[in-house]
């Protein structure tokens, strides 16, 4: 008897702990999913370098990796969405600032739409009553 009530709390707290690591996991799909919003909102009329951006994110408590964001910009740059420039540095080396493209700040203007929308509709869905 001992040994089924045994294996029964280990079963328990072994689906506690999947639990756990399915919310983490999801608070991060979450993130993730808004991350390149994030960043196109950033450079929405400023250019700025990695660094900088890291720096926004992180200040507005998003969870964020210097391994994370540069093949972002990448993947963002390819899809025609941004450009970038060289510039001199007084305190190092040359930095590379990303800028909106014409195209990306289009896809930013409609990525505001849905983000509107979607923000809107899971209001209502999860609205307390």
């Amino acid at each position: 008897m001992q040994t089924i009530i045994s294996h029964t709390t280990k079963k328990i707290r072994h689906k506690k702990q999947k639990e756990v690591m399915n919310v983490e996991n999801t608070k991060a799909q979450m993130r993730k999913g808004v991350l390149e919003y994030c960043i196109l909102s950033i450079l929405n009329g400023h250019d700025k370098y990695a660094s900088e951006i890291l720096l926004t994110l992180k200040d507005a408590k998003m969870l964020v990796v210097e391994g994370t964001i540069y093949p972002l910009l990448t993947r963002l740059k390819n899809a025609g969405l941004l450009n970038y420039r060289w510039e001199e540095s007084s305190s190092g080396p040359p930095r590379k600032y990303y800028t909106l493209t014409e195209t990306g700040k289009l896809f930013l203007k409609e990525l505001d739409s849905t983000w509107d929308e979607l923000r809107n509709a899971t209001n209502l869905v999860t609205k307390n009553t």
